[in-house]
């Protein structure tokens, strides 16, 4: 690695890092854990660089590759840390089943808005929910989405209040998102890092270093607008393309994940609250 690539790097890691360890020090993790942690994903790419290389994924290579010792990389490739899985998949169906609130015709008024749902019968909020949300019962989604503030109930059924999904109950509910979509940013911009450009996929952003304070929250109304429009022309699209997942047919295509994300931010966002 040259140099310069080193140094760019280095600045990008720290740059990364800053806001992590924010996140970290107002949520009590000590340095020792994110330490441990680190040496552990460590670990785990470079036995999965080995594996997708077609070579041995042995203790001595990844001690080779990650500068551990041979009885610290054992013991790491052995250590069970929770991903966070079950919790990604309750807020990914809960995510399914307010966008297909948003964009099924049978939830929809006639001028193409979220109707407020009767608990049960045609058009039902329970049929919308075992439409969308798997084997998740109807009680368990209805809690999480009022917990969150994305729906109320009423005398006249349930009724959507926020178009999209933020799972604010409880702070774990919120770290794994950044788990999650952070993650996968990061992902995409290493593909591009190491692909050629007609492999890369869609990477932008749009800035302005000179906007006046007084008009951010104009402009933050508006993104709003405009991203949930779009967001909710991609859920259409992806659910119109959708395939059964049952791994024993041969005969059904694979199934695959994707996702498209925006974020919004402005130099506010780091400033010390009481400030």
């Amino acid at each position: 690695m040259s140099n310069d690539t080193q140094s760019a790097l280095t600045s990008a890691i720290f740059r990364i890092l800053k806001p992590l360890a924010r996140v970290m020090l107002h949520h009590g993790m000590a340095y020792g854990t994110f330490a441990e942690l680190a040496r552990k994903a460590f670990v785990d790419e470079s036995l999965a660089q080995l594996r997708n290389a077609g070579k041995r994924s042995s203790i001595s290579s990844v001690a080779a590759m990650t500068g551990l010792t041979r009885k610290e990389a054992a013991r790491l490739a052995e250590l069970n840390i929770d991903t966070g899985l079950n919790s990604d998949r309750r807020y990914n169906r809960a995510v399914r089943v307010i966008t297909g609130w948003t964009a099924d015709p049978r939830f929809l008024d006639a001028e193409g808005e979220p109707r407020v749902l009767p608990m049960q019968g045609d058009g039902s909020f329970e049929l919308l929910v075992k439409e969308y949300s798997g084997d998740v019962p109807v009680a368990a989604m209805l809690s999480a989405l009022e917990s969150s503030g994305t729906v109320i109930s009423e005398e006249q059924g349930v009724r959507l209040i926020e178009r999209a999904y933020l799972p604010t109950q409880t702070p774990a509910a919120s770290i794994n998102i950044l788990g999650n979509d952070v993650a996968e940013i990061i992902t995409s911009i290493d593909h591009n890092l190491i692909h050629e450009r007609a492999l890369r996929v869609f990477q932008r952003k749009v800035s302005n270093g000179s906007v006046s304070a007084s008009a951010l929250e104009e402009f933050k109304q508006l993104s709003n607008k405009k991203s949930q429009e779009l967001l909710e022309d991609y859920h259409a699209w992806l659910t119109a393309h959708e395939v059964d997942i049952d791994p024993s047919d041969d005969s059904i295509e694979r199934a695959r994940y994707v996702s498209v994300g925006i974020y919004y931010y402005d130099d506010t966002l780091c400033e010390d609250p009481q400030s």
